[in-house]
């Protein structure tokens, strides 16, 4: 069944692949075009797509706030240093040992701009030391590539996001804290690129693939490839499609060095998966700052754990109320139709993967619950002072310790300069996770609570080069973390300081 699961993910993989050089083709082709009217005096002949101000609000894409500069392409590295000192990087119940994370990495960013067509990609990978044994050496690997095709009336784009992490990214606790992601590490761990000539991304479609809790040190690999299109109807209205597939696999067991001592047992496995998303949905705009829209989206989680799968079907309305540069407001909600197919021996006590060897037949035994999915994403721009406040809730893929679960998450994120070369940033997140399925279960828990909280400074030392400091805590706990058969509650936390310093120097014109 797993090579099935991953067979299937290759092979979509290798076609979003095959989409992307074709495309890059198209591009070369651009570069020769056919004999066209010679522009108006002051026009430019290789004008590219402007960023929309106000995409459909059911779109991946969202409008940036901050100041769009003049589209170009270009190419910027870049060498990232940093020192964290973690008081629990193991998240054991009791832990309190103080180890060194030492980070040295190295970015690329290229954006590449023609007529009708624009190819971004964003790589960031070196290595983490971590000082403690049982975890010595991890690499760290992040690839983003968007591509888009434009056309008169609509646009069709084909990303990708992998990466290859020792820990999650759910509060980006794998660098540091909020402080080393804000201040020089592009879109480590943030999946999809968030920037240049696009605008701004939203990670919502990504479903349970964009929640990856970190709960001690256990490589994963992570991956969402996706496709959309957006097609103006009128110019009043428009429609979006979207589909994808993400994949989250966890290499190695945790250890009892690398553990929650309480709910995570020694040599416990995390539970990887795939998931399969479609949404399609019509958008009508109001007014110049006003939208609504209704869109249908579903989702297919498969797990490593045999015998456990669910399928996810909802349906919701949204308003957007936006004011170019300044504000992006966007509320969505609906009903969300679960069903649950799990694989059950005949034979009580017996797990579905050992029954036929002990005698038992497997059944197949489904489960349909009605519940409510929805959105809430307000970003503010003030004159210095930018915020963003965001509030989730729907199916995800339970972060490798449950084989799916109902997620609420919420995330704060605040910065403002304080002068020309000091700046002050503070995030926050919440996230409760609700077991779906009990079969594949790493814990013998019905939920877990996630909490990060951080801050810091960062100063610009020169054109090139600059420097942070930040400090995050992060704080877990299970209702019932035990053994099988008893009951208790369990819980960890850890303080992380991170200082460091980002070399990137000005932009490599390609034009």
């Amino acid at each position: 069944m797993n090579s099935r699961r991953m067979n299937k993910g290759y092979i979509i993989l290798t076609l979003t692949l095959i989409l992307i050089v074709r495309s890059a083709a198209w591009a070369q082709d651009e570069q020769q075009p056919a004999p066209a009217p010679v522009p108006a005096a002051g026009q430019d002949e290789n004008a590219v797509p402007t960023v929309s101000e106000n995409p459909p609000i059911s779109a991946i894409d969202q409008p940036g706030l901050e100041p769009h500069a003049a589209p170009e392409s270009f190419l910027v590295p870049g060498l990232h240093f940093s020192e964290s000192v973690d008081s629990n990087v193991g998240d054991t119940t009791a832990g309190s040992s103080l180890t060194s994370v030492t980070r040295a990495l190295g970015s690329l960013t290229l954006q590449k701009l023609w007529r009708n067509y624009d190819v971004a990609m964003d790589y960031i990978g070196g290595v983490a030391y971590y000082d403690q044994s049982g975890f010595g050496l991890q690499q760290l690997q992040q690839f983003d590539i968007d591509n888009r095709i434009n056309w008169k009336r609509g646009q069709l784009a084909i990303r990708d996001s992998f990466s290859y992490l020792p820990e999650g990214t759910f509060g980006f606790g794998a660098y540091g804290g909020g402080g080393a992601y804000n201040l020089g590490v592009g879109s480590l761990g943030s999946g999809l690129l968030g920037g240049g000539a696009f605008g701004g991304q939203s990670s919502a479609f990504s479903g349970g693939n964009g929640l990856n809790i970190a709960l001690g040190v256990v490589p994963r690999i992570t991956n969402f490839a996706l496709a959309d299109v957006v097609e103006e109807l009128t110019p009043k209205s428009s429609v979006t499609f979207a589909a994808g597939y993400g994949l989250l696999h966890f290499y190695g067991n945790l250890t009892d060095q690398n553990s929650l001592a309480g709910p995570l047992q020694e040599n416990v496995s995390f539970i990887g998966s795939s998931e399969y998303t479609g949404q399609v949905a019509y958008n009508r705009i109001l007014t110049p700052r006003d939208q609504v829209a209704v869109s249908y989206g579903y989702q297919a989680f498969d797990f490593s754990a045999v015998g456990t799968a669910f399928h996810s079907n909802v349906v919701q309305a949204m308003y957007g109320h936006r004011i170019s540069g300044r504000m992006d407001f966007v509320i969505s909600a609906g009903p969300q139709f679960t069903r649950i197919n799990q694989q059950e021996c005949n034979i009580p006590t017996i797990p579905a993967a050992s029954c036929t060897g002990l005698g038992g037949t497997v059944s197949t035994v489904g489960e349909s619950r009605l519940g409510a999915a929805g959105r809430v994403v307000l970003r503010y721009r003030f004159p210095r002072t930018t915020v963003s406040l965001s509030y989730q809730r729907y199916d995800t893929n339970g972060s490798g310790i449950f084989a799916g679960a109902l997620s609420d998450i919420v995330t704060a994120d605040a910065r403002r300069p304080l002068s020309r070369v000091w700046d002050a940033f503070a995030n926050a997140g919440y996230s409760r996770n609700s077991q779906l399925q009990v079969p594949g279960s790493v814990v013998n828990s019905g939920t877990f609570n996630y909490i990060y909280a951080g801050m810091g400074l960062h100063r610009q030392f020169s054109r090139n080069l600059r420097g942070f400091v930040s400090y995050q805590f992060n704080y877990v706990s299970f209702n019932n973390g035990c053994p099988l058969g008893t009951a208790c509650s369990s819980a960890s936390q850890n303080h992380v300081g991170s200082i460091g310093l980002d070399w990137t120097p000005r932009p490599i014109r390609l034009d």
